[in-house]
């Protein structure tokens, strides 16, 4: 039987998103919420980047102006989504990932970024270099009117590293001990910290593992970290990471009173319903 809403709600996704990409260069400059003590990185490739200008500009509108907003590059940015992404504010920049990479990270980690994504992002993560406040955010966060919450939460949280709460543990068990391990699991799609993440544990457990690393390799390994660094879950009613609306036309979760919610693929149509945060 086919499920009218949900093929209702990707066609105006897709539709909205084609639009966007087509008006982009010609949109107004967003105006800044105001100025946010912060560095912002994201990870993204060429598939993604719409969605990756979509969420600057929310973030700029509704969260602030951060000292630098880089996009580390997968490699397959095409010169043209380059431009498009550095054309929108003078504090974004297109990094390429050789040149953000450390080049002394463990032969695993390199190995795992010379054959999945998920390899190449968690090299980033691993790499950024923390000078003060500092954001990880993925490319398919939206920002909505609620995102203000960032500037007190950085001036208060400075040394505390904070994380997305995911909605269900999506880990690797071969890198947990045990199941108590998967307790307020980490999504790693947003994370702030004010110095450089406890590595150590999750990279010893990681020489260990048995096989190949897979898709939520990289998700357990700063799942791992953040709780070895005595990360904290950022309050799950604003910054928003859920899909039970997945199969419905409505998103359940937006509302001027949240601060950002994850469009992860299972819902990423809905990321397009909300032009209006970055038109």
């Amino acid at each position: 039987m086919i499920n009218i809403p949900y093929r209702a709600a990707t066609f105006v996704g897709q539709r909205n998103r084609r639009r966007f990409v087509r008006r982009l260069a010609t949109l107004p400059s967003v105006s800044a919420a105001g100025e946010l003590p912060v560095t912002v990185y994201s990870f993204s490739g060429e598939r993604d980047w719409p969605e990756q200008a979509a969420s600057v500009r929310s973030f700029l509108r509704f969260a602030g102006l951060p000292k630098r907003f880089v996009v580390v590059s997968d490699g397959s940015h095409s010169e043209e989504s380059r431009r498009q992404l550095e054309r929108l504010h003078p504090c974004v920049s297109v990094a390429r990932l050789e040149a953000a990479v450390k080049p002394n990270l463990p032969e695993r980690i390199q190995q795992y970024a010379a054959r999945h994504g998920l390899g190449k992002k968690l090299s980033v993560l691993l790499s950024i270099p923390v000078e003060g406040p500092t954001i990880y955010s993925d490319s398919d966060i939206l920002f909505f009117p609620g995102a203000h919450a960032l500037a007190s939460l950085l001036q208060s949280q400075t040394y505390t590293p904070r994380y997305l709460l995911d909605c269900w543990p999506s880990l690797d068990a071969r890198l947990l001990a045990d199941e108590n391990e998967k307790v307020l699991p980490v999504n790693s799609g947003f994370l702030i910290f004010g110095r450089s993440l406890d590595w150590s544990n999750a990279l010893e457990r990681l020489a260990q593992m048995a096989g190949d690393c897979g898709f939520f390799t990289e998700q357990t390994l700063v799942h791992l970290a953040m709780k070895a660094s005595a990360g904290e879950p950022l309050p799950a009613d604003q910054f928003v990471l859920r899909a039970e609306d997945q199969f419905v036309f409505s998103d359940y979760y937006a509302g001027k009173g949240i601060a950002l919610r994850h469009y992860i693929s299972s819902i990423r149509s809905k990321f397009w319903h909300h032009t209006e945060l970055f038109n």
